[in-house]
């Protein structure tokens, strides 16, 4: 078994985050940490109205995700090891993309003052899709407030992930196209990465980036 203590699956709304996080954690017997987003009581008016509610959506998930990450610390479930389906480093990218420029900087100053000790996963996995697919998984999903998300937000989500992770130095990343890798309905697939994960050290991760 590898070194590897904290997993976490990231990638834009409907990409199938959660869904690799719980296999992920089942297979490797690991602990698991979900975001909550059913909890935010502000996110459904905030896909009606974006810039009137943004700055509480994106308060009240930091907020969320700081609790989460400190009750980590506290009961030292990283033992075991974790397996994620959010990371806090990404927060400031919805916040960017949400926020107005003194919003933004109000949010920064907060986002500062929370961070917790422990923020930094052992690996990274990033699953990339395109909108039209992101917009298929939210359909057949259908949570009522996520049908009104449009196909440009989702497209300057999609930039943002890109961004991010172009230039992320902080842990390794593991590039996977979701649109050809099905992980709930092909086993194959899910086998091919757990092997990958089990044998592969964080090291060579970043030498070899792609799935």
């Amino acid at each position: 078994m590898t070194q590897l203590r904290y997993i976490a699956v990231e990638g834009p709304i409907g990409v199938g985050k959660s869904t690799l996080a719980r296999r992920l954690a089942e297979a490797l017997g690991f602990s698991l940490l979900l975001e909550l987003p059913e909890e935010n009581p502000f996110l459904p008016a905030f896909y009606e109205e974006p810039a009137r509610h943004a700055l509480a959506v994106q308060l009240f998930f930091l907020l969320q995700r700081a609790r989460q990450m400190e009750g980590l610390r506290q009961a030292d479930l990283f033992r075991p090891g974790i397996v994620a389906d959010f990371m806090w480093d990404k927060d400031r990218l919805f916040a960017a993309l949400n926020l107005g420029e003194e919003e933004f900087s109000l949010y920064n100053q907060v986002h500062e003052a929370l961070k917790p000790p422990v923020t930094t996963p052992d690996l990274i996995i990033y699953l990339r899709a395109g909108v039209g697919f992101l917009q298929g998984r939210i359909r057949r999903r259908g949570i009522v407030h996520e049908q009104a998300i449009s196909g440009n937000y989702l497209q300057a989500l999609v930039n943002g992930y890109d961004r991010l992770f172009d230039h992320y130095q902080a842990s390794p990343v593991l590039r996977i196209d979701a649109e050809s890798h099905d992980f709930e309905h092909h086993p194959q697939d899910f086998a091919a990465l757990l092997q990958r994960i089990r044998s592969a050290g964080a090291s060579a991760m970043l030498q070899d980036r792609d799935f």
